[in-house]
């Protein structure tokens, strides 16, 4: 018979689910993100399906629904579409942006050396489809699209990779994850630079004082989300009036989230050793010492981990499993149109994705490994990173945003349908490279025994 643990020994740590929670949170980032990337497929599938179906233009007329506020005379209406894609999507680009502070400052990324192969692969991944997009859309009414196909969709990505399990290793896993969250970054800066109209500096002198108010909250030890998320909702409203593309916003604030943690481990365990787990005494709910400490105890806990690693958990199921599949809805409908596959525009897209992208991610980290300011993991082949900067081509979430902030409504569909062609060969490329590859060697004997 089996020698069962005393009661007091199940109660001496927290339940397995919240430990790995918290100390695993880059593995959960994987995990929401493999699953998102599968809700975010079928959102897109419908989109496709609804808007090639009778219902095309009730469809249509309800993501144009005007939805706004009205104060007297002043009013802020907008699209249905238009407040996914300006609002909701402010959001997509803060967690992006406390994703990639957590890696620099707590995760994979701390070491200058590591972060430089993913920052590399991803300016090459940028620069490259956009200079092939620009060459062939020289002088043509698509130029202004070249933003298009600077971008890597991290849902789609890590949702392929997943599909691999353990034949890729994990150093695959954070240079993808990496490479598709700093060129988002670069995707929203050349949103705010190349496609922002006319700059109103009074707005955006209010967003700037905006932004040092919140910095000043952080400096005299405001902890409250609550506050911080209003001060976001004021400074992007003024960012949105200066003609600024509000999204610029979410990343500005993501990269202030502080990364350090209030409270150690050290003081946590001493104010831990004071929490007396039954008040004595007939006090009732008064604010007795044991309450006190009980409180104490309670912030301290949550304070243990850092702003951003508690935004992460939070937010990221929301913008995965809500706000991405919305934006799919509202963006992704394509009239399916074989007379446009030899579109100049859609040859331009797909030539961008699919060759530049691997050429950029590669070239890129080459050259910073051959000029010694990058350093490669022993067990990311040159092989592995041809798989990745292949699957890198899937942009569809970012592309099908700058494509509509780019063009007119004809080009935007030949652009959609570059994008969905690009992304399904880019998607079939990568996976074809990374299974081609040889089993690990634990694998192997497994299978072996099996």
């Amino acid at each position: 018979m089996d020698e069962q643990p005393p009661p007091q020994a199940k109660q001496t740590g927290l339940p397995a689910q919240l430990v790995e929670r918290l100390s695993r949170p880059f593995q959960r980032f994987l995990h929401i993100e493999a699953a998102a990337g599968g809700v975010l497929l079928l959102c897109t599938l419908a989109a496709m399906l609804l808007s090639n179906s009778p219902w095309v233009h009730q469809v249509e007329q309800f993501w144009e629904t005007p939805v706004g506020l009205h104060f007297g005379d002043m009013a802020s209406v907008r699209s249905l579409r238009n407040w996914i894609n300006d609002g909701l999507m402010t959001l997509f680009f803060f967690l992006v942006a406390i994703e990639l502070k957590r890696e620099l400052v707590l995760g994979e990324l701390n070491a200058p050396r590591k972060a430089a192969l993913s920052i590399a692969a991803a300016l090459g991944g940028m620069l490259v489809p956009a200079g092939i997009y620009l060459v062939m859309q020289k002088g043509q009414i698509g130029e202004v699209g070249w933003g298009t196909v600077m971008a890597t969709d991290t849902a789609f990505v890590i949702g392929c990779l997943a599909l691999l399990g353990s034949r890729i290793p994990q150093s695959l896993r954070v240079f993808m994850l990496s490479l598709a969250i700093v060129d988002d970054i670069g995707a929203i800066l050349v949103v705010t630079l190349g496609y922002s109209s006319h700059v109103a500096w009074g707005a955006l002198l209010l967003a700037a004082l905006g932004f040092g108010l919140v910095k000043a909250m952080s400096m005299m030890g405001v902890r409250g989300f609550a506050l911080y998320f209003l001060m976001g909702g004021l400074i992007w409203v003024a960012m949105d009036a200066s003609g600024i593309h509000a999204t610029i916003t979410g990343v500005l604030l993501g990269l202030m989230t502080p990364a350090r943690r209030w409270v150690s481990d050290h003081r946590l365990y001493a104010i831990l050793g004071q929490v007396i787990a039954h008040p004595t005494g007939n006090h009732g709910s008064g604010d007795t010492k044991d309450r006190q400490t009980l409180l104490m105890a309670q912030i301290a806990a949550r304070e243990s981990l850092s702003p951003v690693e508690r935004l992460v958990m939070a937010l990221h199921p929301w913008v995965g499993f809500l706000i991405m599949p919305l934006f799919a809805m509202a963006n992704a409908g394509l009239t399916l149109s074989f007379g446009q596959l030899g579109n100049p525009i859609t040859t331009a897209v797909v030539m961008g994705f699919v060759l530049g992208k691997p050429l950029g991610v590669l070239s890129f980290s080459w050259l910073a490994i051959g000029c010694k300011v990058a350093i490669k993991p022993a067990d990311l082949s040159w092989r592995l990173l041809t798989g990745g900067g292949l699957l890198a081509g899937i942009g569809f979430t970012m592309a099908l945003f700058i494509a509509n902030l780019a063009l007119s409504q004809s080009q935007l569909e030949s652009a959609k349908l570059g994008i969905f062609i690009a992304s399904v060969l880019a998607a079939l490329a990568g996976l074809s490279v990374l299974v081609s590859l040889p089993l690990p060697a634990a694998d192997k004997a497994a299978k072996r025994v099996l």
